[in-house]
């Protein structure tokens, strides 16, 4: 009896006349008209977005990035005033303090 798929077709098309009436299916496909241009047109637009985002992303990233490693100036030489096997004096260490003993409590038997 029910072998084919276009059945269920028409029981939901005569449910929706019974349940809604002829007046309102006009009204409710063209308001569901409306939404599907109107969410068309948003997700065309975040698109564009993505698209000025990533380009905003690519501009920052080039700008960030040096052209070119600039060479050092060149090193300026300090004449060495020691000769070569003379022994500098090495410099002493400081005398060490004693260690101070913490402060007694008076109350301490």
């Amino acid at each position: 009896m029910f072998e084919s798929p276009w059945h269920w077709a028409v029981v939901i098309v005569v449910a929706f006349v019974l349940f809604f009436g002829w007046k309102q299916l006009p009204d409710m496909a063209r308001s569901m008209g409306r939404s599907l241009r109107i969410f068309k047109t948003e997700m065309k637009g975040m698109g564009q977005d993505d698209k000025a985002r990533d380009n905003a992303r690519e501009a920052e990233s080039a700008a960030a990035e040096p052209d070119a490693p600039r060479a050092l100036p060149p090193a300026q030489v300090v004449p060495n005033d020691a000769a070569p096997g003379a022994a500098r004096p090495r410099p002493r260490p400081a005398p060490a303090r004693p260690a101070e003993a913490p402060p007694r409590r008076a109350d301490a038997s």
